[in-house]
């Protein structure tokens, strides 16, 4: 979830790609926050970058 989310994708896109409701994309996207120490989207692509996800 966190290289489609570093790809851009929406929420809605990201739910729709793993099969989940958009608000449970939302809540998995919150607890990958959580787990990384990060609050947007920009620090999260930037995670990826630096952790070789992408």
């Amino acid at each position: 979830m966190l290289r489609l989310l570093a790809r851009g994708c929406s929420s809605k896109e990201i739910a729709v790609r793993l099969v989940v409701s958009p608000k449970s994309a939302r809540n998995h996207i919150e607890h990958i926050y959580a787990k990384i120490g990060t609050s947007s989207r920009a620090s999260a692509c930037l995670f990826a970058l630096q952790n070789g996800l992408l």
